[in-house]
């Protein structure tokens, strides 16, 4: 039997909030195993004077002492989980250090959380599914090549993609709003097949990701199923052909947000989330319809208007909207209210999720909002740098299965 990933948590409030058997359950279900790192009393003097980082909380000096134990190597681990209380200010400063300190001298995966009362093991089971991913799967990972004849699907909260690959070359593609889960599933890859050419039967090797993707994986009886982190940061390097040295990939969704910070093709440090609709593209979505143009015709729309001339709170889908509605009643173009809605998007992801990892250049943008001109050029001024949105972009969830599943095509 495969041993547990070991996931030391570095944690304030969780036992008092009454969650911590939540963050159990979530790592238990993914093959992981919760533990603290043991540090002694002397060990929590000397280590919160060494970092200096001036907190009042014990907690948090405990917290500090075990992350510089599992720098110096004093504790062993596969992984790192940092949680604490959203309501703390001081706590959120340390979780942001500690992140970054542990990003920058070790190899250890981590991922960031700020949790409430009401967090679940639903809630965090991407995360930690990651989280066993990178430590259990680091030499799939780092694969930069497509070999074979591979089909990867992404059964997505709001589309469905299918891509099919050979030999490193995209030859089939499948996309379609998601309705019934199966049924979506079934015909975006009967597109993809017929536009490569191919049989099912060909096909040698299939993954699956999104929300959907155990269902659609058990239906078509795939060789990898992944959550949506590793696999859509492994197809944003590659498209991008950005595999080695640092990235940084963002993607908005149709209902949560992803933000990753990549180092040769292996995700570090990475959230997702978003705390309302108001911050992705289900926002933009709803744009699009009240301004009466296709969300494909927003991103022009908006690139000849100017946001600044909007006053947009999309940090609410409701306030937003009805800041549009307000707006468009005052006499605000639609190409000014467009630019707004899309700086708005922007500058709620980067408020919400970019501060939770370190920026660094390339930033690649995927998923379908990708295409929508007026929100990466939004976020490439939030940013001050290039965004590089690379081909095929909308379907990176697919493109990241068919690489990946192609390191289970077995030898003859």
């Amino acid at each position: 039997m495969t041993r547990p990933v070991r996931i030391a948590q570095l944690s304030c409030g969780p036992e008092y909030s009454g969650i911590q058997h939540e963050i159990d359950e979530a790592a238990r279900q993914v093959g992981g195993e919760i533990f603290y790192p043991d540090v002694a009393l002397k060990d929590i003097h000397r280590d919160f004077a060494k970092f200096g980082l001036d907190v009042k909380s014990p907690d948090l000096k405990l917290t500090i002492a075990r992350a510089m134990a599992l720098v110096e190597g004093r504790v062993e681990a596969d992984a790192v989980f940092i949680a604490t209380c959203f309501r703390c200010a001081e706590a959120a400063i340390v979780r942001n250090e500690l992140r970054r300190y542990i990003n920058e001298h070790s190899r250890l995966p981590v991922v960031s959380y700020s949790f409430t009362e009401r967090t679940t093991s639903g809630t965090l089971l991407t995360r930690m599914e990651a989280l066993t991913t990178i430590a259990r799967r680091r030499a799939l990972l780092a694969r930069e090549t497509q070999n074979g004849l591979t089909l990867g699907v992404d059964s997505g909260s709001a589309t469905t993609k299918a891509i099919v690959m050979r030999d490193d070359q995209i030859i089939g593609t499948g996309w379609q709003p998601t309705t019934e889960v199966l049924k979506s599933a079934h015909e975006v890859i009967a597109h993809a097949l017929a536009e490569a050419g191919v049989t099912r039967d060909e096909i040698q090797a299939v993954g699956t990701t999104g929300y959907g993707r155990f269902l659609v994986g058990k239906e078509i009886k795939a060789d990898l199923i992944q959550e949506e982190l590793t696999v859509n940061s492994k197809g944003a390097v590659y498209l991008a052909n950005r595999q080695h040295g640092p990235a940084t990939v963002i993607d908005i969704g149709g209902m949560d947000n992803k933000a990753i910070s990549v180092m040769d093709g292996i995700p570090g440090v990475f959230t997702m989330g978003g705390i309302c609709a108001g911050a992705s593209g289900r926002f933009l979505e709803m744009t699009a319809k009240r301004l009466g143009v296709e969300i494909t015709e927003l991103g022009p729309l908006s690139m000849k208007g100017f946001g600044g001339r909007v006053s947009m709170n999309s940090y609410c889908i409701v306030f937003g909207t009805q800041s549009l509605v307000n707006a468009l009643a005052a006499g605000s173009t639609r190409e000014d209210v467009a630019a707004a809605a899309c700086h708005s998007v922007a500058e709620q992801v980067y408020e919400q999720q970019l501060q939770e990892v370190d920026i660094k250049e390339p930033v690649i943008m995927v998923g379908g909002t990708s295409l929508i001109e007026g929100l990466v050029f939004a976020m490439g001024e939030l940013l001050q740098t290039k965004i590089v949105v690379p081909p095929y972009s909308q379907y990176i969830g697919a493109v990241g299965s068919a690489l990946l599943a192609s390191g289970f095509i077995k030898d003859d």
